[in-house]
């Protein structure tokens, strides 16, 4: 098992017990969130021809839902870190609902705006940024497989509710669809009900006696290569931190601004998420505008969730192995920049049997970046400061959220073909995975940089003790034979 980030949380995760139960929860919950937005698309095309809206203009429901989800992240991590996830996921599964069954009264799409994008995105800003903070609290060794394992509730729920919802809407048109999606959300409630806080006052396990001052140095040399970057990532910059902060960084760490690891996840993602979900709100779409019938059309959705619910765990486990944790910021760089060639590649497969293809490799990259999107994250800044990285990214991401997808439905309206969009997405996709790759090699240079400039200093510490150590016992010695 490869050597986990020190963890500055006060106590020792139990690594799991309890924790794989709420994994289970979180699994329930992150499905909900992510999945939720994408499953609507199904309703797109009746939701358009009732209202008589552009592409454009529908786009901005599953858009406006998820730009709320990320902009709700702080007042989420406020929440968490003052209340705890439990009661936090609970209240989130009770907005979604109230969102959608007030949607299926609407009259104008500003109403499924207001109610599906705004008062349903907060609910799942609720559930998706406290499943990931409490995660952390029971995890530290396994945390890659337990983020892996609940990040497959995405795929896993869109697999389930892409079928579902082209059925509920055959029957029950869009209206009563939203009334009965409103009763089925609230299994977020029962999965917020299963995150019972860590017992922090557990006792930790038994360690070795520490060796000498001079032998523990010596320790830290040799074993640098196999932890150096998960002990730097979590240690380096929270020197910066003021010691009189204000009321705001109480809950908020702005301090996380002056994190050379934290800046360089949150410039590459500013850009990938305006190509990241856009791809996925349209790919039914695409497939009904060549002439695919629509159960064809929502089947290539539960083709790339199905591959997409495989590759998470498979990820998550392969995120945890001795040669891949240590450098696990390169494995995202490659996820980033392999989802950027599969959308340049797609509108190059002809027909249906090439959308299926596209879905097939569309979902292994889209799992691969998935499971590994807040891992990564952790890994950089630490458990301990987790909650509140998590909660500044989602409030600077809702940009890219909220006008990638209206824009790449400006392209289909301007040229009446999906294909420039989807060559938009793979640049703004492909251009992220190519800088990642740069800085990460760049920061993990520095990190190594700084953990041997720690151990010198510490080997000088413990030379200088010794020595001061030999100089009064030289002392004591002659004032004795005097």
């Amino acid at each position: 098992m490869p050597p986990a980030a020190k963890s500055k949380l006060g106590y020792t995760p139990p690594d799991g017990g309890w924790g794989w139960v709420v994994v289970f929860g979180a699994f329930i919950s992150i499905g909900f969130s992510y999945a939720f937005p994408k499953s609507l698309t199904i309703y797109f095309k009746g939701i358009q021809e009732y209202f008589s809206v552009s592409y454009s203009e529908i786009a901005w429901l599953s858009s406006v839902m998820l730009a709320s989800m990320y902009a709700g992240g702080p007042v989420s991590s406020v929440l968490v870190n003052r209340y705890g996830s439990r009661p936090v996921v609970m209240v989130g599964g009770l907005l979604v609902s109230t969102g959608m069954i007030l949607a299926s009264f609407g009259r104008t799409i500003m109403h499924l705006y207001l109610c599906v994008g705004l008062i349903g995105g907060f609910g799942l800003a609720f559930n998706l940024q406290p499943s990931l903070t409490i995660i952390g609290t029971y995890f530290q060794i396994k945390r890659p497989l337990a983020n892996g394992l609940a990040m497959t509730g995405s795929p896993v729920v869109l697999f389930t509710l892409a079928p579902l919802n082209q059925w509920l809407f055959d029957t029950f048109g869009w209206r009563g669809s939203f009334l009965i999606l409103g009763g089925i959300v609230l299994h977020c409630c029962i999965a917020g009900a299963l995150m019972r806080p860590v017992n922090k006052h557990a006792q930790p396990k038994p360690k070795a006696e520490p060796a000498g001052c001079n032998g523990e140095a010596a320790e830290k040399v040799a074993s640098s290569e196999a932890n150096a970057q998960s002990d730097k990532l979590l240690s380096k910059e929270n020197e910066d931190d003021s010691q009189s902060q204000g009321c705001l960084e109480t809950f908020i760490d702005l301090s996380l601004f002056k994190h050379r690891g934290f800046l360089i996840y949150l410039v590459g993602n500013v850009v990938l998420f305006f190509g990241f979900f856009a791809p996925v709100v349209f790919l039914a779409p695409y497939a009904k505008h060549q002439g695919i019938d629509e159960y064809s059309a929502a089947f290539l959705l539960s083709i790339f969730a199905l591959t997409d619910m495989f590759i998470r765990p498979i990820t998550g486990i392969l995120g945890n192995t001795k040669w891949v944790r240590p450098r696990i910021q390169y494995f995202f760089s490659f996820a980033v920049f392999y989802n950027g060639v599969c959308h340049v590649v797609c509108p190059l497969l002809p027909g249906y049997s090439g959308k299926v293809v596209y879905a097939v490799f569309f979902g292994l990259a889209f799992g691969m970046l998935s499971a590994l999107l807040f891992e990564v994250l952790m890994d950089l800044v630490g458990a301990h400061r987790f909650s509140s990285a998590v909660g500044l990214v989602t409030i600077i991401e809702c940009g890219p959220v909220l006008l990638g997808p209206p824009l790449s439905g400006a392209l289909v309206d301007i040229y009446g073909d999906y294909k420039y969009m989807y060559y938009a997405c793979g640049v703004f996709m492909l251009v992220p995975g190519i800088y990642f790759f740069i800085m990460h090699y760049y920061n993990y240079k520095k990190l190594d940089e700084e953990l041997r400039q720690d151990v010198a200093a510490e080997l000088r510490t413990c030379e200088e003790a010794v020595q001061l150590k030999m100089i009064r016992d030289g002392k004591t010695k002659h004032e004795t034979d005097g």
